[in-house]
């Protein structure tokens, strides 16, 4: 069986929009991933913050990696996010996904979105359906 770190490891490697958004993975445990991205100029919108689509991006990456780290491929259903605080070009934005629920065909999961000042600048949700698939 792969490890949750080389479930993940794999899964960055095919996942081109993750590494188009210049992504790090932090940290990664069973139930759990944390990552990372700076913002770019090219990610604001035209109040020259974040676009919401940035964070709602990261925050979607950290739940597929989260959700997948048991080894049982699962796939996102419904995602929502709460946008709290403004985010800056060359702000670093860190993505915490935290399992709340772990069933065997749904999965529930948190990801809190702080800057560099450990201020919370994002809250997001993801329910995920897990399939037949096993990571291998």
């Amino acid at each position: 069986a792969m490890s949750p770190s080389e479930i993940v490891q794999r899964m960055y490697a095919h996942d081109a929009f993750s590494q188009w958004l210049g992504i790090e993975i932090i940290k990664v445990e069973a139930g759990s991933c944390t990552i990372q991205l700076v913002l770019r100029e090219e990610m604001t919108n035209g109040f020259r913050i974040a676009h919401g689509g940035i964070s709602y991006a990261l925050a979607d990456s950290a739940l597929a990696f989260a959700a997948n780290t048991r080894g049982q491929q699962a796939v996102s259903v419904e995602t929502s996010i709460s946008h709290l605080k403004p985010v800056q070009v060359g702000d670093t934005l860190l993505a915490v996904a935290t399992e709340r629920r772990a069933g065997k065909r749904s999965g529930i999961y948190d990801v809190e979105v702080f800057n560099q000042h450990n201020h919370l600048v994002a809250l997001f949700r993801g329910h995920v359906f897990r399939t037949d698939q096993k990571w291998e």
